[in-house]
């Protein structure tokens, strides 16, 4: 019994040599560095030469927008728009929910007229992109309403107005649009519409 307690003892001491002697060569190895190298003091500055990043270029949203805005705001020669017309003499335009005391008003002078946009002698494609930044600006300028000439067609092949139908079917696309009437005698009479806009702040008439 006492021969087995002392092998016991022998192996426990023999296990916990290997142990120090292992635990001692690690902490050596660790340690080599340091002692290669010897004291060394930490530098108070990094001294790391500032990079300059390079910013990342914006992104041209508002460009984006723009033109997005435009496709929303194109105007099409094919759109019908005899349905829209009030059926009298002149055939005058209200949107839906528009009384027609509204187009009563505007034929009267009610509005003064704060603006205007002559079409004579322009193409079709120029005329229909003049009036539409016309009426953009307008509305976004807070102006209620103006006038759009676009001529009786006296000079053209048959007598007949070119664009006269085709300002028509351009407004009544346009949203900042609310109405508009033939003008009186004295603006312009079958040559011009009047216009009335939508205004820029809270919908009145």
């Amino acid at each position: 019994m006492a021969q087995h307690l002392r092998r016991e003892q022998e192996r426990a001491a023999a296990q916990a040599k290997a142990e120090r002697e292992a635990a001692a060569r690690l902490q050596a190895e660790r340690q080599l560095f340091s002692r290669s190298v010897g004291a060394v003091t930490p530098l108070r500055h990094p001294n790391l030469a500032a990079m300059a990043l390079e910013p990342t270029p914006p992104l041209p949203v508002q460009h984006w927008l723009d033109e997005e805005q435009v496709l929303q705001e194109s105007i099409s020669d094919d759109f019908d728009v005899s349905t829209l017309l009030d059926t009298d003499d002149q055939l005058s335009f209200r949107r839906p929910g528009i009384g027609v005391e509204v187009t009563q008003r505007l034929r009267a002078g009610h509005w003064s007229i704060q603006r205007q946009l002559d079409l004579h002698g322009l193409r079709t494609d120029e005329a229909r992109e003049a009036l539409g930044q016309f009426i953009r600006y307008a509305h976004k300028s807070g102006l209620r309403c103006v006038r759009v000439v676009h001529g009786k067609g006296l000079g053209s092949p048959g007598r007949t107005p070119v664009l006269k139908g085709r300002v028509q079917r351009w407004l009544v696309q346009k949203r900042e649009v609310l109405a508009f009437v033939q003008a009186r005698p004295a603006e312009g009479g079958a040559g011009a519409l009047v216009v009335l806009l939508v205004p820029a702040g809270p919908h009145r008439a």
